[in-house]
């Protein structure tokens, strides 16, 4: 069963669902408990939105904790939980009747300052002085311990609208666990970064084929073009028993909005996606890193910035893909708290630089799909391991078909058959 909002949300609901399209544009990448909260890349608090996108969180506090009111919670959250002031959705809960128990953190933590693939212990939260159940350490999936005592699990982390992006897999663990304990499951909805109407690349094979793991569970194509509560929609209606599930919708977000018709400033929700642009080029860039070529990690700008000391930046350049440009630069990463060890550390390497031109235009996965065609050319060029690509994209038919040189059109064609099967399956669960 799915509830759009609780009993006590009418108004909300009727905000929330007027004057949104039937069908979307814009883009993280796959701790410690302390500090601040304010995501990674934060540098000042958010702007107020002005007759902006207003996301789930906000409803429930202008509600003053809804159908939440005095009920105990568990809350899954990290450094890009906050609302258009600025304010921590643990507080706003808080502050608005309902008791936040614990909260449960993600890849990254929840101030969301810790590298990618870093395992992150339990804890507790210094300003809550709440305990913090780790989602990404000795678990991924809460345990029937961890929800005995709570009446619902709240979601509140934004996504970045890829596979890969591990805050999707936690979702679905999340909301499994939810049925398991018989509590109810609540997403705090988020805009897509990258919208509604973009869907692009590889669905996911069968497991016997390409193993199951935290950076390829989500259904659909890899790019799916749902938010997080679209997402648990479409996931609980596809359970065998369905989860009890209450999305609270944003308000005036349309599919077809890039970040920047949001009116939303950008908090980063991981350390290495810093901006809006970056979250646009992510589902193309990053998989770089499953070769031996730098993704940008360890400079000021990855995802944005692709290359190796061998590279041919000329032949980078050359790509031509909708909505970006590519300009030969060099670059040297260095040791970073959100790169500990990044490829080619204090080596200078030859490669280009990443520009949006046209964020709705802009391809991503063709784009990535078209810089690994390229760098292959180059004779010192190799996976990171073997199966890396498989396991990112959740495919083995990406590299197969690079290997025979299949040419990026026909690459991407491939999959146009079943990602048209996935917008109309898709239908009944979206919700703007």
């Amino acid at each position: 069963m799915t509830r759009l909002l609780g009993r006590a949300w009418p108004v909300a609901m009727l905000l929330a669902l007027g004057g949104c399209g039937e069908n979307a544009l814009t883009g993280s990448d796959p701790a410690g408990q302390g500090g601040q909260r304010a995501g990674a890349g934060a540098s000042a608090r958010p702007a107020a939105v002005v007759g902006g996108v207003r996301v789930g969180v906000e409803f429930l506090e202008a509600e003053k904790g809804g159908a939440l009111k005095g009920k105990k919670v568990g809350l899954v959250a990290h450094g890009a939980s906050v609302d258009a002031e600025g304010q921590h959705t643990v507080d706003v809960l808080k502050k608005n009747g309902v008791q936040v128990v614990r909260i449960f953190s993600p890849e990254h933590g929840l101030q969301g300052r810790a590298a990618a693939g870093q395992k992150i212990p339990s804890g507790k939260d210094p300003r809550s002085g709440l305990p913090v159940v780790s989602l990404y350490g000795e678990k991924n999936k809460p345990s029937a311990e961890d929800l005995k005592d709570l009446d619902a699990l709240v979601y509140d982390l934004q996504d970045a609208g890829v596979r890969f992006y591990t805050y999707i897999s936690t979702l679905l663990l999340c909301l499994e666990a939810a049925e398991e304990a018989g509590i109810e499951f609540v997403v705090l909805d988020r805009p897509n970064p990258l919208g509604g109407e973009r869907v692009e690349g590889p669905a996911s094979e069968p497991r016997d084929a390409v193993a199951s793991s935290f950076v390829n569970m989500a259904p659909g194509p890899l790019v799916h073009g749902l938010t997080a509560g679209e997402m648990a929609r479409y996931a609980n209606g596809h359970r065998e028993k369905a989860a009890k599930l209450t999305v609270i919708p944003m308000k005036g977000w349309k599919r077809v909005m890039v970040w920047a018709d949001t009116g939303r400033s950008w908090v980063a929700s991981s350390p290495n996606l810093r901006s809006a642009e970056a979250a646009i080029a992510y589902p193309g860039t990053a998989l770089i890193e499953a070769t031996n070529v730098s993704e940008g990690r360890g400079t000021e700008a990855p995802f944005l910035l692709i290359g190796a000391p061998w590279a041919d930046a000329a032949a980078l350049a050359a790509i031509s893909v909708p909505g970006f440009a590519l300009e030969a630069t060099k670059f040297t990463p260095h040791e970073a708290e959100s790169a500990p060890d990044p490829k080619f550390k204090d080596q200078e390497c030859n490669g280009v630089r990443v520009k949006v031109t046209d964020a709705r235009a802009a391809r991503p996965y063709t784009l990535g799909v078209a810089l690994l065609a390229t760098l292959r050319k180059s004779k010192e060029f190799a996976w990171r391991s073997e199966g890396a690509l498989d396991r990112l994209v959740g495919t083995r038919k990406l590299r197969e078909a690079l290997e025979k040189d299949i040419s990026v059109g026909a690459i991407v064609e491939a999959d146009a058959a079943a990602i048209e099967a996935f917008r109309k399956e898709r239908r009944e669960a979206l919700i703007y």
